[in-house]
């Protein structure tokens, strides 16, 4: 069995994974890290969410960093600010055993601007960032990207279809001649190709991994007949049976995700919500309650759960079924994440049958019936 070790992780980075229980490579890590370890080159990686995409970029960046340089070296942007909190506290965990310190930065919106302006006066080595954020301190000259040696578009395909391809063009716009540019996507659109073949080089290395499913292969899919009066009714049959797993619950509109988590919560259920007018300090309380499971289930409108990582989640719930099978791709990839098994389940009324064909035929994947026997 191929080990860290083996594709040249140095041994500090070792024991830190190890005490974070990643101890085998997944196929992407083994498959991208030899090769952005030892080439300075542009890239392509095609994966799934929950395939391991942060270590196998964020170690190399880490590698590449010169600690006794104080100025930004790595840059990494992400579509959420969830999504830049992750990714910032897995980098700082992967270097706790380093003779000398990288100093890594998380920088998006929800947080006042001046509270970030004054801590990237401090020594800052690599920068995690959503786009928008990051072109107003970039716009104010409150950061310097200039000496970038490589930027990372994590989750470029969502970055696309949340609206910021104008933010992005004048982001990979600076610093052009000097870094290399690694781009990371579950699905490979002609908007993420035009990116490709705009700011990446012609030689870009390309590696995708399961090319032949678009959906992680480790979730089932499966379907419940039902009508809209008795949605409810189904969901808190589920959450009873279900008491010992954490799940999220999808929901199509803020105002939905609101009522629901009204009437679970009336009901008894330890439920959260995450929706777009929500504070920030209010969205960071509830993930803290569910990461230490102090709450078993989320519900959530699309974009809001974009970039939520988090481990052992058993199934994903689909109060309605989304409006796009992207939409459906990032669902279902909360679940079945770090190699485990998952279930997604739609919620869907008779004359929905049709979409779930749909479905099946455009991402490759088998839905099964599931029925609530009394």
């Amino acid at each position: 069995m191929t080990t860290f070790a083996d594709l040249g992780i140095s041994n500090a980075y070792i024991k830190a994974l190890t005490e974070v229980n990643i101890i085998h490579p997944t196929e992407i890590q083994q498959r991208v890290l030899p090769i952005l370890l030892d080439t300075k080159t542009d890239f392509v990686g095609l994966a799934q969410t929950g395939t391991g995409k942060t270590a196998a970029f964020g170690l190399p960046i880490l590698h590449g960093v010169d600690p006794s340089q104080p100025n930004v070296q790595g840059l990494i942007i992400a579509p959420t600010r969830e999504l830049v909190q992750q990714i910032k506290k897995q980098l700082f965990k992967f270097t706790k055993y380093l003779d000398q310190k990288i100093f890594v930065e998380g920088i998006y919106g929800g947080e006042k601007i001046e509270r970030q302006i004054r801590s990237l006066r401090r020594p800052t080595q690599i920068i995690v960032a959503t786009p928008g954020r990051l072109l107003d301190l970039l716009e104010r000259k409150a950061v310097d990207i200039s000496a970038v040696k490589t930027l990372v578009l994590d989750e470029a395909d969502e970055m696309l279809s949340m609206g910021f391809k104008e933010d992005l063009n004048k982001i990979l716009s600076h610093n052009t001649a000097q870094r290399q540019t690694w781009l990371f996507s579950a699905t490979m659109s002609s908007e993420i190709k035009e990116m490709v073949e705009t700011y990446l080089s012609h030689d870009a290395i390309r590696v995708e991994v399961n090319k032949n499913s678009l959906v992680n292969e480790n979730i089932s899919h499966h379907y419940i007949i039902t009508e809209i009066p008795d949605k409810v009714n189904v969901i808190t049959t589920i959450l009873e049976r279900r008491k010992n797993e954490r799940g999220v619950i999808f929901c199509r509109t803020k105002a939905g995700t609101r009522s629901l988590v009204t009437i679970l919560q009336e009901s008894g259920y330890e439920v959260g919500a995450l929706e777009g007018d929500m504070q920030q300090r209010e969205r960071e309380k509830v993930m803290r309650a569910f990461k230490k499971e102090r709450l078993s289930v989320l519900v959530s409108t699309d974009v809001s759960a974009r970039g939520i990582d988090v481990n052992n989640l058993a199934y994903v719930l689909h109060h309605q079924l989304p409006d796009s099978l992207d939409y459906y791709t990032h669902r279902s990839g909360r679940t079945a994440r770090g190699g485990k098994t998952g279930q997604s389940i739609a919620l869907i009324i008779p004359s929905e049958i049709a979409n779930i064909k749909d479905i099946q035929q455009a991402l490759g994947i088998r839905f099964s019936e599931m029925k609530l026997e009394a």
